[in-house]
């Protein structure tokens, strides 16, 4: 149980040098374990055997070291997982359990570190508030575990409980990732890396906030309520480091992005998507964390979300902006799509063309084009290559580009969105939705 406390102390791993450590020591792991294949190799075992089973320890170690640190470290697991369709052929099949494993589950904490956060919360009993509480989790992801329970009044609820510590944890990588501030500057000029930075710092703070996420798991519950696609759980009660919401059965998004049929991940995509487009105009808010462990297909067929954790409040909705510039990628005006980007802060000044800036987004742009759009693993592949060579047009043209920190989460939706549809391999109608709820799209 990598990283969880074992002898009764009632913190997640906080210190910077010791996570750190964890860090470093996978790349490190990993290159012991080639040298072990390669040891193997020379014993004569098949050179494709041996790369499997160095493959399948790595992955296996990602998973205990990113699990068992549960904060920050976590969360890029679970972003990671969300993006692994973009992984090469070579390594995804390997990769993509460990990581869709971090979507739902990670090693839980201690019973008795569960109970004394329990206590914790409810000083007068917590046990007076349940029938029945199995302190087995069912879940757990990066700042908590899940656990199954049926309150007094018999109503079938989910428990989420807080690890302790998990608020130190987030900061304490949010201060490590500060130092990679020079780095992110060279790969990418435009980008106010220390303004991402603190943005990105005070995003997670309010993931530790149970109360703030009450409030806004709330709000998609009263926007969603009685609809006939999408389906959030109720909040039942909300005390410091516990959550208590009605449960939720159903396929979870990682079994259909396994093993789904078809229907399901036409369907699970495409209710995906209506979700994250129509929320800041029906709810005020945007759904800021797409990972499929937040996801479930209902039996009637209704996509229900699980975790509020991480929105952003739109209470005007979508900027004006978005609608117009998505159109003209669509209709491939470069010169209005420039001026958009630029009036947005998007492009730093005199470093892109427009018809530079056209050809880098315009495969972005192509489901917007038809009626459907089939996203698929080799797709999204093929742009990750393209984007990753430094040589190539499209890289000295994104060196052109400016990452406003205000722009942070909706990228972080885009990117997370993208990569889940083309894992599902999900035929969606992406004109019609864009066209449903962005203003100035039609």
């Amino acid at each position: 149980m990598t990283g969880v406390p074992t002898d009764g102390s009632d913190s997640a791993p906080t210190g910077r040098l010791g996570r750190a450590a964890r860090l470093a020591a996978l790349p490190a792991a990993h290159a012991g374990r080639t040298a072990l294949g390669l040891g193997l190799r020379v014993t004569g075992r098949p050179a494709e055997a041996v790369a499997a089973q160095v493959q399948r320890q790595a992955a296996e170690q990602l998973f205990a070291t990113l699990g068992g640190l549960k904060g920050g470290a976590m969360k890029m697991g679970q972003a990671l997982s969300a993006m692994e369709a973009a992984l090469p052929q070579s390594l995804s099949d390997t990769y993509r359990d460990a990581l869709v494993r971090l979507q739902e589950t990670a090693p839980p904490m201690p019973t008795a570190m569960l109970h004394a956060q329990l206590d914790r919360s409810f000083p007068a009993g917590w046990r007076r508030l349940f029938q029945k509480f199995d302190e087995h989790p069912v879940a757990a992801a990066s700042i908590g575990q899940v656990h199954r329970a049926v309150m007094a009044d018999g109503t079938p609820a989910a428990v989420k409980v807080q690890y302790p510590g998990a608020g130190n944890a987030l900061m304490a990588d949010v201060a490590m990732l500060n130092g990679l501030t020079p780095l992110l500057r060279a790969a990418v000029p435009g980008m106010d890396a220390k303004r991402l930075f603190a943005e990105l710092g005070d995003r997670l703070a309010d993931e530790v906030d149970y109360v703030l996420e009450a409030d806004a798991q709330a709000a998609f519950a009263d926007a969603y309520r009685h609809d006939p696609d999408i389906h959030v759980p109720d909040v039942l009660v909300v005390e410091d480091r516990v959550l208590i919401t009605t449960w939720v059965d159903g396929t979870p998004l990682a079994d259909i992005l396994r093993s789904g049929a078809t229907e399901q991940r036409d369907r699970a995509g495409r209710l995906l998507v209506q979700f994250l487009l129509a929320s800041p105009a029906r709810a005020g808010r945007l759904h800021a964390d797409p990972h499929p462990g937040n996801f479930r297909l209902l039996p009637d067929g209704r996509l229900a979300v699980l975790d509020f954790g991480s929105t952003e409040a739109l209470p005007g909705g979508w900027s004006s902006r978005l609608g117009p510039l998505l159109a003209a990628g669509r209709d491939r005006d470069s010169a209005g799509l420039h001026r958009l980007a630029e009036g947005a802060g998007l492009l730093r000044q005199g470093k892109v063309k427009p018809d530079a800036l056209l050809a880098l987004l315009d495969p972005y742009f192509e489901p917007l084009r038809r009626p459907t759009h089939t996203f698929s693993r080799p797709w999204m592949q093929e742009q990750t290559l393209r984007a990753s060579d430094p040589r190539s047009a499209a890289a000295r043209t994104q060196r052109g580009l400016s990452v406003p920190a205000r722009h942070l989460l909706v990228q972080r939706v885009a990117a997370g969105l993208l990569g889940v549809l083309c894992s599902l391999g999900a035929t969606v109608p992406m004109h019609d939705e864009a066209e449903r709820w962005l203003p100035g799209y039609r």
